[in-house]
């Protein structure tokens, strides 16, 4: 089994530490492939950044030349899921769902860790349309841009930790979601902090992703995710200015 984990920002560096998580939690003969975009911003914190990633991470798919079996998308709250949807056959699994279904399975409500207050909307608005909302107590920032999570890890497990304990206190959460594909390996530190359940999302999206593909199941193309219809589209990819 080949499952593509497509980071959403250009940051390598943040790559390569996602797709060292995403195979510790891979099953034994499954191949993990991180790929970072050839165009975009180098972290996504904002509704623009977003939606440029989303193009971005789309069209970095749909250049892989090799065969594949399913694609995680690993960025938190990001725009482009449905997308990759119409245009695969194959299971597209996003972090943001991956982890709040799978906190729905280990307490009655879940808080969501991130990094800057202006991505909570973007959080809160994609567990909305996925249907995932209502069981969240809350969506935190700990105040840290993307970059700043590498940067100075001990600084940065010292406010997720914090934000993740006054979600358990104060919001009456029982399981925490960490709310950034950089976030990636710090789930350990959080439990200790809070203990409670942490899910990582891409750990947990790579067993979302694994199930679908053992049990034969993809994206219905019956009618909102059906192919795109062919058409023509002007003047894309676009020329550099």
């Amino acid at each position: 089994m080949r499952i593509l984990v497509v980071n959403v920002n250009t940051t390598q560096s943040i790559t390569d530490a996602i797709g060292k998580q995403a195979a510790g939690a891979a099953s034994p003969g499954t191949e993990i492939v991180p790929l970072t975009p050839a165009f975009g911003a180098e972290s996504v914190e904002g509704n623009y950044e977003s939606y440029l990633a989303a193009i971005a991470v789309m069209e970095t798919v749909r250049a892989h030349p090799e065969p594949f079996d399913a694609v995680i998308q690993a960025g938190y709250g990001e725009h482009g899921r449905e997308g990759l949807q119409e245009l695969l056959d194959v299971p597209v699994v996003d972090i943001t769902e991956a982890a709040a279904s799978t906190a729905q399975f280990l307490g009655r409500r879940y808080s969501v860790v991130t990094t800057l207050d202006r991505t909570v909307p973007l959080i809160e608005e994609r567990l909305e349309v996925a249907g995932l909302s209502a069981r969240c107590a809350s969506v935190r920032a700990s105040g840290l841009a993307v970059l700043e999570l590498e940067r100075d890890e001990q600084a940065a497990v010292d406010a997720i930790t914090a934000q993740a304990a006054r979600a358990v206190e104060e919001d009456r959460a029982e399981v925490i979601c960490l709310g950034c594909g950089g976030m990636a390996g710090l789930a350990e530190r959080v439990v200790e902090r809070t203990g409670v359940p942490v899910v990582d999302g891409i750990a947990a999206a790579v067993t979302i992703a694994e199930s679908l593909v053992r049990l034969g199941l993809s994206t219905s193309k019956v009618r909102t995710y059906a192919r795109p219809r062919p058409k023509q589209i002007v003047n894309w990819p676009p020329k550099a200015v």
